[in-house]
């Protein structure tokens, strides 16, 4: 009996939910298979997910983190589209009733709409910096900000900026504003074509101030966005295994038994993917019970994230071994999947962001 691949049906990734709960993802999965390539379509998909995505920490973060690692499986670009925008929306709830920066006359953020295509450009890099001057009771930002994904393509974006002082904090920012520009991407990557980064540039851009100096990044959703991401590298990984395991089913059907190897490395997949949804619903469901909402929620973000990126590396490189070139070389699906995966989980800082974790390790209580 013939019957569609895994690979190529929008199935759900499940975490933690109830196979009802999952179900009710077809429509928004199959939208995200329309959209595939569809920058326009993969935003108006952000704004769906939007409207129906929990938010961390609410008690439903798990189903949070299976619709990014669902959309993500069914397409890396489409994942890397709504994680920021879903990202944004939690932002926006959390600053709900924090204090913010003084100024006067600005409009607390209770006045930015949360309606179109949102991003969240926090990154930096030398030779650029943004900045915040408060001007007439207000801010303003000053300057430029590098690896803005689709940021001529969105409506507003969070976005941090320095402060007098030394200190960083962040803003709500209308992309449509007089005075922002954006530079030409000059995106070269075969990876996440239609997801490309730039530069964009501020003069006297008027920011709407979310939280004080320092709370984006003191917040415990920073470190449950960053899982979040990790969710999304999870779903392309699970791609990529599920196309692993079809290839094999399909030529052992056409009477190509997998050989010991190929069983071997499809046993490891198998074993990494349960252990990293079972870390990862054990790990919402502290959130949910708010047990990761202080400073060691980041401690937790390193760990979830140094468990994950390489667990997807490693799956990659054990599909890539076992199918050859050839899928690389014909087919286009599988060829994407790779490509925007690989560039996706270059997010993580590798060694890095484990000698970070090294150095709250050494200060702080141990677990083990």
């Amino acid at each position: 009996m013939n019957r569609t691949p895994d690979s190529l049906r929008p199935l759900p990734v499940r975490i933690s939910s109830a196979p009802e709960d999952l179900a009710r993802l077809s429509p928004l999965l199959e939208s995200a298979r329309s959209a595939v390539g569809d920058v326009p379509a993969l935003l108006e998909l952000a704004k769906s997910a939007g409207g129906a995505a929990p938010k961390p920490g609410e008690g439903r973060t798990a189903l949070l983190w299976e619709i990014l690692a669902s959309v993500t499986a069914v397409d890396v670009a489409a994942g890397r589209a709504i994680e920021p925008h879903l990202d944004a929306a939690a932002i926006l709830a959390q600053a709900a009733g924090h204090a913010v920066l003084e100024g006067g006359d600005c409009p607390d953020f209770g006045g930015v709409h949360f309606d179109g295509a949102w991003g969240v450009f926090a990154a930096e890099a030398a030779g650029l910096r943004l900045e915040a001057k408060p001007v007439d009771g207000c801010f303003e930002l000053h300057g430029s900000k590098p690896w803005c994904s689709l940021a001529s393509q969105l409506d507003h974006a969070v976005v941090t900026a320095h402060l007098a002082d030394g200190g960083r904090a962040a803003f709500a920012v209308d992309l449509h504003a007089p005075g922002v520009a954006f530079a030409d991407p000059e995106w070269t990557s075969r990876g996440l074509t239609e997801i490309p980064s730039s530069t964009v540039h501020f003069e006297a851009v008027t920011a709407v101030p979310l939280g004080d100096a320092g709370w984006y990044y003191r917040r415990p959703g920073f470190a449950w966005g960053g899982m979040g991401v990790a969710a999304c590298w999870l779903g392309g990984a699970v791609a990529v295994a599920r196309g692993f395991r079809d290839s094999l089913a399909k030529a052992a059907d056409g009477g190509r038994e997998p050989d010991q190897l190929a069983l071997a490395h499809l046993g490891e997949i198998d074993r990494t993917l349960t252990a990293l949804t079972g870390y990862l619903a054990r790990t919402a469901a502290r959130i949910d019970a708010g047990e990761l909402s202080g400073p060691g929620a980041w401690r937790e973000a390193l760990r979830v994230r140094g468990h994950v990126a390489p667990a997807v590396e490693r799956i990659q490189a054990l599909v890539s071994q076992n199918l050859g070139p050839a899928p690389l070389a014909f087919d286009p699906v599988y060829g994407k999947r790779m490509a925007d995966l690989s560039l996706y989980i270059r997010q993580h800082h590798g060694m890095r962001d484990d000698a970070q974790l090294g150095a709250l390790t050494l200060k702080g209580d141990l677990p083990w």
